[in-house]
């Protein structure tokens, strides 16, 4: 899919990531670029459409899918992300929280706007996935199941939604340089660099895209054969 006279939605894009796709979806020629937060006065960025969207509140989105039918690309990027253990005190508090964003977030977006993609030829879906999809530890053990539950979320909407055919691309990525690991010495890549290597994945027609050096050795040592998990379970 090109992006070129695209119109494209992004969720949680008035920073970091998300702000990195729509600035990049303007510079390749998007039509119109929704801009959606939940509060779409911190959306600043010119030549953009803000849009008030809570991606946990199913009023927010039905309204969203409702008002914004020439939708061609989807990018659930909104995302949260908190630190421990699934042994310390507030281990469920934890998980429910990043489930109801992580998660039902952006099934909660690909259902309400599965139509209007049809509606509009198919086009496609980004799901921001990560690194911790496949890896996890106790700093972001939490976080990392939900990254998980997301990731096999993408590849059953990717079967689903072939009849219609709307693409369905996971990207997966380590730590990005943003506010949110501000204080973290850890390998970190550009935002703007993850974003144009997402739409050329895009254009490509990619099913993943492994933005970094780190996400691409450790989807190499998963197995033999890495896109097995592409294909369906039909036994």
């Amino acid at each position: 899919m090109k992006l070129e006279n695209a119109v494209v939605l992004i969720t949680g894009a008035n920073r970091g990531l998300g702000l990195a796709f729509a600035k990049e979806a303007l510079a390749r020629g998007a039509h119109k670029v929704y801009a959606a937060a939940r509060n779409p006065a911190s959306i600043t960025l010119e030549g953009v459409i803000p849009v008030k969207l809570d991606v946990n509140n199913p009023e927010d989105v039905a309204r969203v899918a409702r008002d914004y039918k020439d939708v061609t690309l989807l990018i659930n990027n909104a995302g949260v992300a908190e630190t421990g253990g699934f042994l310390s005190g507030d281990a469920e508090a934890m998980l429910r929280r990043q489930l109801e964003t992580n998660v039902f977030g952006p099934l909660k977006l690909a259902r309400a706007f599965a139509p209007v993609l049809a509606a509009n030829g198919g086009g496609a879906i980004i799901n921001v996935l990560s690194i911790a999809s496949w890896i996890t530890g106790p700093l972001l053990a939490t976080y990392s199941a939900t990254k998980s539950a997301a990731w096999s979320l993408t590849n059953a909407l990717r079967q689903e939604l072939s009849g219609q055919q709307t693409h369905v691309l996971g990207l997966h990525v380590g730590f990005i340089d943003t506010d949110l690991t501000n204080g973290m010495d850890v390998p970190k890549i550009a935002p703007q660099v993850v974003a144009e290597r997402t739409f050329d994945g895009l254009e490509q027609n990619a099913h993943q895209v492994l933005a970094d050096e780190a996400t691409q050795q450790v989807h190499q040592a998963l197995s033999s054969h890495p896109d097995i998990y592409l294909h369906a379970l039909n036994h």
